[in-house]
């Protein structure tokens, strides 16, 4: 990529990736629904707490790399939606890959499989390796960085490289306290449900 993306364009970028893979009745994404799952507590890291027009200036510079679109349909609300997986061509694989990097920071081969599954079902850890490897010699530039195992463990860990490549010492740090593939998925269920009933509670409020 000529440019890499600012950490705000990077979340709002896999923001949207997630949500219309895991939430697609609730997707194009309203401004309130975009900046509420960028400032999600679970399956996020770091942890924010964008403002409106943070949001808002990040969508603007999606929108000039071909990344994002504004959509307005027959309601009154101007709604955004990706169009990084269909500018770079990616398939399921390597959009699952994509997003939980962008979304979570450096993973092992073993937690990508697991943290990524609500986007594409893994037949086994061979299959995500080979993507995983495809993206490095991405033929436009390599869109994940190897990174060396987290200080405590084993594995090697892979980043995204849309915000331009990882510095190593920065990523010395492991990005997520290590836990079970089952924790994961509870959180993601548990953030996905929390997600739906303030969607339903911000269309109540809009028909009363």
């Amino acid at each position: 990529m000529a440019e890499p993306l600012n950490p705000v364009e990077l979340r709002v970028l896999g923001t949207l990736i997630e949500k219309e893979n895991t939430t697609p009745e609730y997707y194009p994404m309203t401004l309130n629904a975009l900046v509420a799952a960028c400032n999600q507590k679970s399956n996020r890291w770091p942890v924010t707490e964008y403002e409106e027009s943070d949001v808002l200036t990040a969508i603007e510079g999606l929108k000039l790399r071909g990344f994002a679109a504004s959509i307005t349909g027959g309601g009154r609300v101007t709604k955004y939606a990706q169009r990084f997986t269909e500018k770079l061509n990616l398939g399921r694989r390597e959009t699952a890959v994509i997003c939980v990097l962008a979304l979570r920071g450096p993973q092992t081969l073993g937690e990508i499989k697991g943290r990524s599954e609500r986007t594409y079902d893994w037949s086994d850890l061979d299959e995500t390796e080979t993507v995983v490897r495809r993206m490095i010699d991405y033929s436009g530039g390599p869109l994940v960085q190897r990174l060396d195992p987290a200080p405590g463990m084993k594995e090697p860990r892979y980043a995204q490289t849309l915000a331009g490549a990882v510095d190593i010492a920065s990523a010395a740090a492991p990005a997520h306290a290590p836990g079970p593939d089952r924790l994961a998925a509870l959180e993601a269920e548990v953030s996905q449900l929390r997600e739906e009933v303030n969607e339903l509670r911000r269309r109540l409020e809009a028909v009363l």
